[in-house]
């Protein structure tokens, strides 16, 4: 951000903060600026080109849980509270095609006690995506997912759905002390939700919230279930697996036996949607008809049709990165021809 800051004062670029913009600049379908509000203050700022990159809507309570679903209005947002969905509301008031899986979202296991928005001074502290070395369980006691289906960046944006579709939207993730020593540092942060006991009995009466006989069962059920005979190995997909549960844990599963036991109690954290905008290979917005809106480009979290049901980590920086260039060159060559 600093070189970009820098290359930006070089080219003699303005950066208006604080300033929100409410609606696109039309003179027919050609795109001429925004309308814009700093303060109590209402101005036009005229420009040839128009690029958005506002983000998506997972700030937006409202429109989260219109599209992606009942209860998603209680999932907490991990980054700024700022990403509403203005960006997409202008294009679409000016035409644009919604794309893409509106209903779907990234979303990760959250510390249940984290603050509704981000906080930059914890940043990414608060995720807990060690779960392939543990067990979840939640309000009853239950296992309810594969922990082990695959390594965690092809499954965690995936599981904060999950994790909201359980009782009272929260679970617990569950190590013993073979693993500690293989949990990501974000489980050693102070603003953490956790338990810790000597004991599997002890540690299920300090699991808030959970049927504390029923968590029992299912440990003592897991532990039976767990293949003794395949060795672990954290750093391959190592078929040591469950056999029997109605729930199978199908890598990395370990008797869960030997102390301390630690507990991490998490919720859902949303962090971008992924119904958008549509565009063309050259970050035109597309309208309606099918056509580009002249003046009109878009990047980043608001282009619809890049992620469906799932995501694999770091794809959504590169599609900012590629998609960002593209729009901003684009928009560069169609102000040059604007008359």
């Amino acid at each position: 951000m600093t070189a970009l800051h820098a290359a930006g004062e070089r080219n003699g670029i303005a950066i208006l903060y604080g300033t929100r913009a409410l609606s696109l600049l039309l003179d027919e379908r050609q795109v001429r600026g925004v309308h814009a509000r700093q303060g109590s203050r209402s101005f036009d700022i005229a420009a040839k080109s128009v690029v958005l990159a506002s983000g998506g809507f997972e700030a937006n309570s409202e429109w989260r849980t219109r599209y992606l679903g009942p209860g998603w209005d209680l999932a907490k947002v991990r980054g700024t509270r700022f990403n509403t969905g203005d960006g997409i509301r202008m294009a679409l008031e000016a035409g644009a095609m919604p794309y893409g899986h509106w209903s779907g979202c990234h979303a990760v296991a959250w510390d249940r006690n984290a603050p509704e928005f981000g906080d930059l001074a914890v940043g990414d502290g608060f995720q807990k995506h060690s779960y392939p070395f543990g067990i979840m369980v939640n309000a009853r006691g239950e296992r309810f997912v594969d922990e082990g289906a695959d390594f965690r960046n092809y499954t965690y944006a995936k599981y904060g759905r999950v994790v909201l579709e359980q009782p009272a939207q929260f679970c617990w993730q569950i190590f013993d002390g073979k693993v500690l020593h293989l949990l990501r540092d974000e489980y050693r942060i102070r603003q953490v939700t956790k338990a810790r006991a000597d004991t599997i009995e002890e540690l299920a009466a300090k699991l808030e919230g959970v049927d504390g006989a029923a968590f029992l069962r299912t440990m003592s059920a897991y532990n039976r279930a767990v293949r003794q005979d395949i060795p672990f190995d954290p750093t391959i997909k190592d078929g040591r697996h469950t056999d029997g549960l109605s729930v199978p844990k199908s890598n990395w599963a370990n008797l869960i036996d030997q102390p301390p036991f630690e507990a991490y109690q998490v919720s859902c954290g949303i962090t971008f949607t992924f119904g958008g905008l549509r565009i063309d290979t050259e970050a035109r917005v597309i309208d309606t008809e099918g056509e580009p809106i002249p003046g009109l480009f878009a990047a980043g979290e608001l282009v619809g049709g890049l992620f469906y049901f799932n995501y694999p980590g770091g794809t959504g920086l590169m599609s900012g990165a590629v998609f960002g260039r593209i729009a901003g060159t684009s928009a560069a060559k169609a102000a040059q021809v604007s008359v």
